[in-house]
């Protein structure tokens, strides 16, 4: 399998998602603009949507891939059928019971984490709607475990363009004739869900991996395969809920801010979401079953170089994207949001926090690269200690950052929490020995910088040029006058590279 072919499609299917994903926040942005009925939204469904990293995706994924490729791997498909059987039937009742305590329990959910939010009978009836959604998510999150170890890589990454589709249609078709038009927002989460689970099953009938759930919840769980993932989600659940914990502490703090704060910084994660899931998702999604099989297979070697390849195109897209988007941030806020109700306020006030989080987005992106390797070693426990320690000292950043720097405090406290993060997870593997980098480490990072450097002059001097809020009745005009920069800036950072003698070549990998 070439890793950057692959790389390339998978990033190809999460760029569809992200600009769905970013139309859907426009348009949202447009009918909805910051206001408390858009905080109570956001609220409602960071909720859901943070059960379903904790349960049904992000630990899932950490647990259950690793032990799956070594069944595939070592027993073959009847083995590999039933145990997917049992950890399906066990996730999905798990999930389902979850989403009816969460609906009998919304209001008191609400009151835990958004204190001072104003708009909370919305918010409430919101979140009772989308609970539903981890369910769905449970399945859609063990049929992409599945298809990645199966090496089916696209359909779990177009999976979530169909979520995206279905807010468009709702902001665009929905909303005006509803009494409280933010609730089409919420009825398309809901049936987003469905769709994203129909996809699933034509190509796990393909590859004879569609799984059989029972009626009896407590099926399968004799299952030895079973216990030894559930008991990695433990340790699992532990490290994908530091940063979650971490963003819900965020919103409640936000909502005792200036009214719009949550909105604000959703609309710039938003915005961070973009490069860290074109290549921090995507890299994770095919390392982690490369890397699962090379440790399998007893492969060090190969370990070491999947590592080491995935570490240095980190480097080589993920610092030009943190300076492009530091220096293009209003330009950026002001082309995807600020039209209708999104004001100029909006737009600026917006575009403080996307600016701090890019201090960290390349530790955002490397903790995706550089966990995976613990997890392809079946070791979650390294992880969630780091994570828990960085946790802590997030919330103390924010204490230092908040008062003087407002929600942009939040943002920047996250970004360099994740860098801790990023650099305790490299020093443990260095210190087992497993991954040992090849030469010319430092040559390249200077190359970079200067390649960065060059480039983060051409925005910077393009962007003072163009009064970029005051086009907001010109979109096409503003849309055009961005893309054009952007492609300018790009242009300059790989020419330099290039000067400098790199190749396309140099990342080309074959996975054993």
């Amino acid at each position: 399998m070439n890793l950057l072919r692959t790389l390339s499609a998978i990033s190809s299917m999460t760029m569809l998602s992200r600009i769905t994903g970013l139309l859907r926040e426009t348009l949202i942005a447009r009918a909805f603009g910051a206001g408390g009925m858009t905080d109570a939204y956001i609220v409602a469904f960071r909720i859901p949507n943070l059960l379903r990293r904790l349960f049904a995706e992000g630990a899932f994924s950490q647990a259950f891939v690793p032990i799956l490729s070594e069944y595939k791997n070592k027993q073959g498909q009847e083995a590999s059928k039933k145990l997917t059987d049992h950890v399906a039937n066990t996730l999905v009742w798990a999930t389902v019971i979850a989403t009816i305590i969460g609906i009998i329990g919304s209001p008191l959910i609400i009151y835990l984490v958004a204190t001072g939010l104003e708009e909370f009978d919305a918010a409430v009836w919101m979140t009772r709607l989308m609970f539903p959604y981890i369910s769905f998510m449970a399945f859609v999150a063990l049929a992409g475990g599945v298809l990645n170890t199966w090496r089916e890589f696209k359909i779990p990454a177009f999976t979530p363009v169909l979520l995206n589709l279905a807010s468009i249609l709702a902001s665009l078709f929905l909303q005006q004739h509803l009494e409280r038009p933010i609730y089409a927002m919420a009825i398309a989460v809901f049936v987003g869900g469905v769709l994203q689970v129909a996809i699933q099953i034509p190509a796990l009938v393909r590859i004879g991996m569609l799984p059989r759930l029972s009626w009896n919840p407590a099926a399968g769980l004799d299952d030895p395969g079973v216990r030894r993932v559930l008991k990695k989600m433990g340790p699992a659940v532990f490290a994908v809920s530091a940063a979650q914990i971490s963003l819900m502490i965020n919103t409640s703090i936000a909502s005792r801010l200036q009214e719009g704060s949550i909105s604000w910084l959703s609309y710039a994660d938003r915005l961070m979401e973009f490069p860290t899931a074109l290549l921090g998702v995507a890299l994770g999604t095919i390392l982690l079953p490369s890397l699962s099989k090379a440790q399998a297979d007893g492969d060090q070697q190969e370990y070491s170089e999947l590592l080491d390849w995935g570490l240095r195109l980190t480097f080589l897209l993920a610092l030009p994207a943190a300076v492009g988007m530091a220096v293009l941030a209003e330009p950026l806020i002001a082309t995807l949001f600020h039209y209708g109700a999104f004001t100029d306020e909006a737009a600026a006030q917006s575009a403080r926090p996307l600016i701090a989080y890019c201090a960290g987005l390349l530790g955002i992106i490397l903790v995706k690269t550089l966990a995976p390797a613990f997890y392809a070693q079946q070791d979650i426990r390294t992880p969630v200690r780091i994570a828990i320690g960085v946790l802590i000292a997030t919330q103390l950043m924010n204490l230092l950052f908040v008062p003087f720097l407002q929600v942009a405090g939040l943002a920047l406290s996250i970004g360099l929490g994740a860098c801790l993060n990023a650099g305790f997870l490299y020093t443990g593997l260095r210190k087992r020995g497993v991954y040992r980098p090849r030469p010319g480490w430092t040559v390249f990072c200077i190359k970079l910088v200067i390649a960065c450097g060059l480039m983060g002059m051409v925005a910077w001097l393009g962007a003072g040029h163009i009064d970029w809020l005051g086009l907001r009745q010109h979109a096409f005009l503003r849309v055009g006058a961005l893309l054009l920069l952007v492609g300018a800036c790009g242009a300059v950072y790989f020419a330099a590279l290039l000067a400098m003698g790199f190749r396309l070549r140099d990342f080309r990998r074959i996975a054993r």
